[in-house]
């Protein structure tokens, strides 16, 4: 049995996610890990893109749903990304997403919080 992935990592968007009325306003640098488990229907041994995910059209997905839409929660957010991942391509078995925030409006020293979310069929 195969396992393949593909990983998409340090994906960096500015975005006004957050509770707080100034991360709405001010807005902040997150950063995006994805990864997806592909399933056996992709068959890319023929060396052939059309027969495997694109991740130019999974950057695209996310940058998507990132960037056009408002999420109070980040976890909110990676399930949202994931979800659509697993809707538009059936060759996904599972899906990983992890949406880092850096500037967290806490006391504390830090290099990120983040919440990860992982969906399969």
């Amino acid at each position: 049995m195969k396992k393949t992935k593909i990983k998409l990592k340090d994906l960096a968007f500015f975005a006004r996610h957050g509770l707080t009325e100034e991360e709405a306003k001010l807005g902040q640098r997150f950063k995006i890990d994805v990864v997806v488990e592909l399933n056996d229907q992709a068959a890319y041994e023929t060396d052939d893109a059309e027969n495997t995910v694109n991740y130019v059209e999974i950057y695209s997905l996310v940058q998507s749903i990132f960037e056009n839409q408002r999420f109070n929660l980040i976890e909110a957010c990676a399930n949202a990304i994931a979800s659509k991942l697993l809707e538009e391509f059936s060759a996904i078995e599972s899906a990983t997403v992890t949406v880092k925030k850096p500037s967290v409006p806490v006391e504390c020293i830090c290099e990120y919080f983040a919440a990860e979310v992982t969906l399969c069929r």
